[in-house]
C-alpha cells in the first residue's frame, strides 16, 4: 500500500523529535494532525448562477481530490440578501493518505508559489493547537490550469491537530515542514 512521504516523515522522524522535546513518554500522547478542512465561501460568486458553481465545485475536486459538500444558509440575512437554503460555501475534510498528500503540495509546491510569500505566521494559531492559512486565489494550485478558469476564488485551510496548546501545533507544524515564521517583515 502507498504511503505518503510526509506520513512516513511524522512516523520516522517527528514522533521521536516531539517525544523528546515535549517530554511524553508514550508515542501515542505525541500531537498529530487529525484533519485538514478546506473551506470555500461562494458569497458574490454565484451571483451569476449555477455555471459557476458547477465550475467552482470542479475546481476544488481538482485540488483536494475528493467532492465537497455544498454548504446551504440557516437563515436568511436581508442586509446580506441571503435567503434561507441558499448555497453560501462548500467544504472537504480530509483525512488519512490524502490529507498527508494534500498538506504535502501545500507546503513543497503551492505556498512557494504565493506571490511575495515569506512564510506563515505564527499568530494563525487558535489557541488550541489548529492552524489556518487563507489563500487568495485558487490559481496557485498546479491542478488548475490558467486558460479553463472561469472564476476565482479564494480559500481557507484548517489543520487540526491533536496538540493541547498552540506551542505544541507549532512544533508539530514546524517539524512536517511548515514555513512558520514569527514575525513577517513588510
Amino acid at each position: 500500500m502507498y504511503k505518503s512521504r510526509l506520513k512516513e516523515k511524522y512516523t520516522k522522524e517527528v514522533v521521536p523529535d516531539l517525544k523528546k522535546i515535549l517530554g511524553y513518554s508514550s508515542t501515542m500522547a505525541v500531537p498529530k494532525v487529525e484533519k485538514v478542512v478546506v473551506n470555500v465561501g461562494l458569497g458574490t460568486i454565484l451571483r451569476n448562477g449555477d455555471e459557476d458553481l458547477k465550475n467552482i465545485l470542479g475546481d476544488i475536486e481538482g485540488i483536494v481530490g475528493q467532492k465537497p459538500v455544498i454548504t446551504k444558509s440557516r437563515k436568511a440575512v436581508a442586509g446580506f440578501k441571503i435567503r434561507e437554503g441558499v448555497p453560501v460555501g462548500a467544504m472537504v475534510t480530509l483525512r488519512g493518505e490524502r490529507m498527508y498528500e494534500f498538506m504535502d503540495r501545500l507546503v513543497n509546491v503551492v505556498l512557494p508559489q504565493v506571490r511575495d510569500f515569506r512564510g506563515v505566521k505564527r499568530k494563525a494559531f487558535d489557541g488550541k493547537g489548529n492552524y489556518n492559512i487563507g489563500l487568495k486565489e485558487q490559481i496557485v494550485f498546479p491542478e488548475i490550469t490558467r486558460d479553463n478558469i472561469k472564476t476565482i476564488f479564494g480559500m481557507e485551510v484548517s489543520i487540526i491537530t491533536s496538540a493541547k496548546t498552540n506551542d505544541e501545533g507549532y512544533e508539530l507544524l514546524k517539524r512536517l515542514g511548515f514555513p512558520i515564521v514569527d514575525k513577517i517583515s513588510q
